[in-house]
């Protein structure tokens, strides 16, 4: 399957959801462009690009489970259904297993093991900072803490105006 055919199945699993379509297609775009202009190999920028569209399938499950989708939340829960929905798309296993630890962690800052990890993280925070109106102070606390990318940084100072 490829990543647009994942992407397809994504929003028809989202059932209307725009918010949460237009979230996840936002930070894959994102994704796609860091990781293309970091020269990822293909098979990272492949596992990267579908851990984006599948980052936050856990959503609607927390919501109707927990009354929220904190987080935590999403990463105990999402990669078990980013393993079932990925499940006969043609993926090898090592794969699958890469994506579905990204998605269980794409809510934790320490410990970033591999480019597809860091830029995940980079692209999420990109759109989370517009969606959730951050802060100068935390957009600036972000980049300097946890950004690391030049693609990332460059974008997140275009962005949001930061020197």
């Amino acid at each position: 399957m490829t990543v647009s055919e994942v992407a397809t199945k994504m929003i028809q699993y989202s059932q209307g959801n725009l918010q949460d379509i237009n979230h996840f297609l936002k930070v894959y775009a994102y994704a796609k462009i860091i990781g293309e202009c970091e020269q990822l190999d293909r098979e990272t920028q492949t596992v990267l690009e579908v851990a984006a569209i599948l980052h936050d399938i856990a959503c609607p499950l927390c919501r109707k489970k927990y009354g929220n989708d904190a987080g935590p939340l999403q990463e105990a829960e999402g990669p078990a259904l980013a393993k079932e929905f990925l499940n006969n798309c043609g993926y090898p296993d090592e794969f699958v297993e890469r994506v579905a630890f990204l998605i269980g962690h794409h809510h934790t800052l320490k410990d970033i093991q591999g480019m597809d990890y860091q830029i995940l993280i980079e692209a999420d925070y990109l759109v989370n900072a517009d969606e959730n109106k951050y802060s100068e102070a935390n957009i600036c606390t972000m980049m300097d803490r946890v950004f690391k990318t030049r693609t990332g940084i460059s974008l997140l100072k275009s962005i949001y105006g930061i020197s």
